[in-house]
């Protein structure tokens, strides 16, 4: 079936600067514009031909691919022709990512919050992460250009509070021979589970004082002065990748979106441009009818987006803030480098689904983590980025920005397991204070302690087995077993 062999076509792909316009080959690396340090977006030149094949025809060629046995189809790339379909089979870089589930809220959460929401679970990545979505697209990427071009080395670089680093180090070993991973981490500032990934992946793993948005700097100067490739989401094809979350979404649920709304957390503005390029193409083919809302999430510790986006439309002016520290990690960033993104795509997003198709909320460190644990103690598993996106839905519910016969679809950017420091310190209520976040007590949980090791020591083994199980018989309130 044709719909099961790679593709045939092929497009023309250009970088396109939000900052002056101007166009540049996509035969190159590329991060900033050279004339004015804008960042760029990458515009498929002959992407109206695809306008030739019918919305209809395009959901039955992506649903056919869904069963592929053909690797380079069974993730993100079975949408080819929508993300960058100038890459030849044998560079596609396959490691699992995309198909990750949504899941449904059950019937207690959805009766706790009074809201219809599911949870697209992202941590379901290889590297458990999102990221993995551009990692896969960038990497490929550059398996085109080595071997293009002949390299016998390139450096890859990026600057991460954990996931990004996690991704790339794992896509790079993989692809191995002239790609070698570096990364550029705050000290102090990413988990000890997110550490570990990195470090397990053989990448070279170096640490700076500050927060991210210091490890970027240095990052930015290095692509900008020394041949590396850039793998933040200043790389364009990152952002292609990412794009796939969109296309997954509309295909799991019928290519209808009609009351449907994203909760996205923003950080550095990646993925949430991503994703609203993804379904503004869908719409444009006709593969869908209708655009869903999009809410783009920040704490109050890092929300330069938000705050733009709250003044006034004739008075809005974007300024980088400083952060302070937040549970959402892979969110705390004071100046997105991805904001010029956000605000092209937003306009063009409300032009085709209305004014409010597009907003930004607001959430406190207290939401976040409240969130977080409630959606966990009702089946899901969502990190502090998840926390984030449902705290988004709530908050918006009680704003009257949606309403109970909407679903919401919660972005779990990264897997619970990542960021399990963070529920240690709320069950244990040792937070320090500049997080601002103190534990509601109904949803913390510990071990309890049945029996005491002296107390094992002094018994026989027998003796031991009962009284051990006797109190756990009185602590659970176990009835006798009729005979």
């Amino acid at each position: 079936m044709q719909s099961m062999t790679f593709p045939s076509y092929r497009g023309t792909m250009e970088y396109f600067c939000l900052g002056c316009g101007k166009r540049y080959p996509a035969n190159e690396l590329y991060y900033t514009c050279p004339e004015c340090g804008g960042v760029f977006l990458l515009d498929n030149l002959d992407f109206d031909t695809l306008k030739q094949t019918p919305g209809h025809e395009w959901r039955a060629i992506f649903d056919q691919r869904a069963a592929t046995k053909n690797t380079a189809l069974r993730g993100i790339f079975r949408f080819y022709e929508l993300m960058a379909p100038v890459l030849e089979q044998e560079d596609i870089v396959y490691l699992g990512e995309g198909n990750t589930p949504t899941i449904e809220s059950s019937p207690a959460l959805r009766a706790e919050t009074g809201l219809h929401t599911a949870y697209k679970n992202d941590g379901q990545n290889p590297s458990a992460s999102f990221k993995d979505r551009g990692m896969a697209c960038a990497f490929s990427y550059l398996r085109s250009l080595i071997r293009a071009n002949d390299w016998d080395q390139i450096l890859t670089v990026c600057a991460s509070t954990g996931d990004t680093s996690a991704a790339a180090a794992l896509y790079a070993s993989y692809a191995g021979d002239a790609i070698k991973s570096v990364v550029i981490l705050p000290q102090g500032k990413v988990t000890a589970a997110q550490l570990s990934q990195p470090l397990g992946s053989g990448a070279t793993v170096l640490e700076v004082p500050g927060v991210f948005d210091d490890c970027m700097k240095v990052v930015e100067h290095l692509a900008d002065n020394y041949r590396v490739a850039l793998l933040n989401s200043k790389n364009a094809w990152r952002i292609l990748g990412q794009e796939s979350y969109a296309y997954e979404v509309a295909q799991w649920f019928d290519w209808d979106m009609a009351g449907k709304c994203i909760f996205v957390p923003i950080g550095n503005a990646g993925n949430i441009t991503a994703i609203m390029a993804g379904f503004l193409k869908l719409h444009d083919l006709g593969i869908i009818d209708t655009v869903p809302r999009i809410f783009g999430v920040q704490s109050h510790h890092a929300d330069p987006v938000y705050r733009y986006y709250a003044a006034d439309s004739g008075q809005r002016k974007f300024e980088p803030v400083a952060v302070t520290p937040s549970v959402a990690q892979a969110a705390m960033i004071g100046n997105p480098v991805s904001f010029p993104r956000v605000r092209h795509f937003a306009e063009r997003f409300e032009a085709v689904g209305g004014k409010h198709s597009f907003q930004v909320i607001q959430v406190t460190e207290q939401m976040i983590m409240d969130a977080m644990i409630q959606a966990n103690r009702n089946g899901h598993i969502a990190c502090t980025q998840g926390g984030e996106s449902l705290a988004g839905a709530k908050r918006a519910k009680e704003l009257g920005l949606v309403d109970e016969n909407e679903l919401c679809i919660l972005d779990s950017t990264a897997h619970h397991l990542k960021f399990v420091d963070f529920q240690t310190m709320y069950f244990e209520d040792s937070f320090p204070a500049e997080f601002e976040v103190s534990p509601d007590r109904s949803l913390a949980n510990a071990p309890e302690l049945v029996i005491d090791p002296e107390e094992k020591e002094r018994l026989s083994a027998a003796e031991y087995t009962t009284a051990t199980a006797e109190r756990v018989v009185a602590k659970l309130g176990l009835q006798t077993r009729s005979r």
